[in-house]
C-alpha cells in the first residue's frame, strides 16, 4: 500500500494524506477520521522516507557503541540487540555508529541531520563526548553514567549496588576473605563508568562488613585469565568467596579453579555478573547479577521517544541489581582448601 492508495479510497489528495500523519497542517475533523480509518482498513505503514517528507523528521536513532577489543562483543551486542527491537517496535529505524573516534563521530552525525537523536553506549566517567552532547539541538540518552551528568539523560544497571550486593551475599554466607576479577586493565584505565562504579560498590561494602577484599583486572585471555587467578590465591591468602564482573573470562575463571582442584562451591563460592543465558554454560548453574540488557536498550528508547516528543527533560534511571542465588555460592568453609 502507498499514500497514493489511502488517498484514492479516502477520496483526498495524497498531500492531504501526508499532512494527517505528520499533523503539520490543519484537517477538518470529519476529513482526519476518514483517512485515519483508511489508513487502518489498508494496513498502511508510511516508509521512513516518506515520514522524513511529512515530518522533518527522518526517524532514525543514532547508536554510538565503539567496538573496543577490551570489551566483550557478546554482552554489546546484546545491548545493541535491545536497542534495535526497541526501536522497531516504535516504528524507528536505527544507524549504528561503531568508530572509535570520541566527540568527532557524534558531531558529524549531529552536523548532517541524518539521525533525530543519539543513544550513546561505553561511557566514561570524564568522557570527552559530554560537553558536545550538552550543546547539541537535538536528544542525547547515555546508557552509563559519568561523573558529571547534570541535565543529560542516562540508563544504566545501579553498578554501585551491584558491587555492594555481591558483597553482602557472600559475606552473609560467611565468607571473609574474598576477591573481584574484574574488567580488563585498559577498561580501567580509560575510566569506563560501569568498571569504577561497581569497584566503588565492591570496595565499600566490604569495608562496610570487614571482609578482606582484593580486585584483580583481569585481560581477555585464558593465559590472563590463569595469571589473574595466581594473584587471588598468592601468598596467605585463603580466598573462598569469588566475584567475576568479566564476562569473557568467566568460562576460563571455572577451568581455572577446577585445575587447581578448587571445587566450587565446597570449596570456593563463584558469583558472576554477567546476561542471565550465561549462567548455565558451564558444569554447575552460577548464582549471578544479571546485566539487564534487555531492559536498559528499551528504556533508552522510550527516553529518547519523550525527549523528541519535548520539551526535553533530563532523566536518570539506574535499575536496580537483581542477584539470583543458583548452585555456586554456599555457606564457607570452616577451613580454606589447599590453594596449591
Amino acid at each position: 500500500m502507498t499514500i497514493v492508495d489511502v488517498a484514492r479510497a479516502a477520496g483526498v489528495a495524497p498531500s492531504t494524506v501526508s499532512y494527517v500523519i505528520s499533523g503539520k497542517r490543519r484537517i477538518s475533523p470529519t476529513t482526519r477520521r476518514r483517512v485515519e480509518q483508511c489508513i487502518r482498513d489498508l494496513g498502511y505503514h508510511p516508509n521512513a522516507g516518506a515520514r522524513a517528507l511529512a515530518s522533518s523528521r527522518t526517524n532514525v536513532l543514532a547508536l554510538a557503541v565503539p567496538l573496543r577489543t577490551d570489551l566483550n562483543l557478546s554482552v554489546i551486542m546484546q545491548f545493541v540487540s535491545s536497542v534495535v527491537t526497541s526501536a522497531r517496535e516504535h516504528d524507528l529505524d536505527l544507524l549504528l555508529l561503531t568508530k572509535d573516534d570520541g566527540p568527532a563521530e557524534l558531531r558529524r552525525v549531529a552536523s548532517s541531520a541524518i539521525a533525530d537523536a543519539l543513544i550513546v553506549m561505553d561511557v566514561e566517567s570524564s568522557d570527552g563526548r559530554i560537553p558536545m552532547l550538552s550543546a547539541l539541538d537535538r536528544p542525547a540518552v547515555l546508557i552509563g553514567l559519568p561523573e558529571q551528568h547534570s541535565g543529560l539523560s542516562c540508563v544504566d544497571l545501579d553498578f554501585v549496588a551491584a558491587g555492594s550486593t555481591c558483597v553482602h551475599h557472600l559475606a552473609d554466607l560467611g565468607h571473609r576473605d574474598i576477591a573481584l576479577i574484574g574488567p580488563s586493565p585498559e577498561v580501567y584505565r580509560r575510566g569506563t563508568s560501569f568498571a569504577g562504579r561497581f569497584r566503588l560498590g565492591f570496595d565499600s561494602a566490604a569495608d562496610e562488613r570487614r571482609v578482606r577484599a582484593t580486585a584483580h583486572p583481569c585481560g581477555h585471555s585464558y593465559d590472563a585469565a590463569m595469571a589473574c587467578l595466581d594473584q587471588v590465591f598468592a601468598g596467605d591468602r585463603h580466598v573462598t568467596g569469588l566475584v567475576v564482573h568479566n564476562e569473557a573470562v568467566l568460562p576460563d575463571v571455572l577451568t581455572g579453579l577446577a585445575a587447581r582442584g578448587l571445587r566450587v562451591p565446597d570449596d570456593i563460592s563463584v558469583v558472576a555478573v554477567c546476561p542471565d543465558n550465561m549462567t548455565e554454560d558451564g558444569a554447575i548453574p552460577l548464582t549471578s547479577v544479571a546485566i539487564p540488557a534487555p531492559e536498559v536498550g528499551d528504556l533508552a528508547v522510550r527516553m529518547t521517544i519523550r525527549q523528541l516528543a519535548g520539551p526535553p527533560q533530563p532523566e536518570v534511571h539506574l535499575l536496580p541489581p537483581r542477584l539470583t542465588v543458583r548452585r555456586s555460592s554456599t555457606a564457607a568453609p570452616a577451613v580454606a582448601a589447599t590453594h596449591r
